[in-house]
């Protein structure tokens, strides 16, 4: 819905998600490859700091030469893919841990399901609303 902050978060969410998703499965695909490094894709430092930036107290910029304080958005908020290349778990160079890639996926598939319960739950309360009950 335009200019709800629930489902924006929801949104922003899903998607990164779903990159998370991408890149585990790409883990997985490519555990026996020699040399293939392992992907990370992280992205909840910046939705908490989204989320918690009422506890924090954002300068005016007044002059150019001013660092800039700006709110983040939840728009702003972007997964960071990165390729993990200081580990190593075989000695053909490829430091995919299969057990480690299970784990996050049904870990991403957990909070996946969260978000989509709190999504339904507000379409159904959105609906109750339209409905006059």
């Amino acid at each position: 819905m335009l200019g709800d902050y629930t489902w924006d978060v929801i949104e922003k969410e899903s998607e990164c998600l779903a990159q998370r998703f991408q890149a585990v499965t790409k883990n997985v695909a490519n555990a026996n490859t020699p040399g293939y490094a392992r992907h990370n894709v992280s992205f909840e430092d910046q939705m908490r700091e989204v989320m918690e930036q009422g506890k924090h107290l954002h300068m005016t910029v007044t002059n150019a030469g001013h660092i800039p304080s700006h709110r983040l958005k939840i728009k702003d908020v972007e997964a960071a893919d990165t390729k993990i290349m200081d580990e190593q778990y075989r000695l053909d160079l490829n430091n995919v841990d299969p057990e480690r890639e299970m784990a996050v996926l049904a870990e991403t598939r957990m909070m996946y399901s969260a978000f989509m319960r709190i999504a339904a739950s507000k379409q159904t309360m959105l609906k109750s609303v339209i409905a006059g009950r």
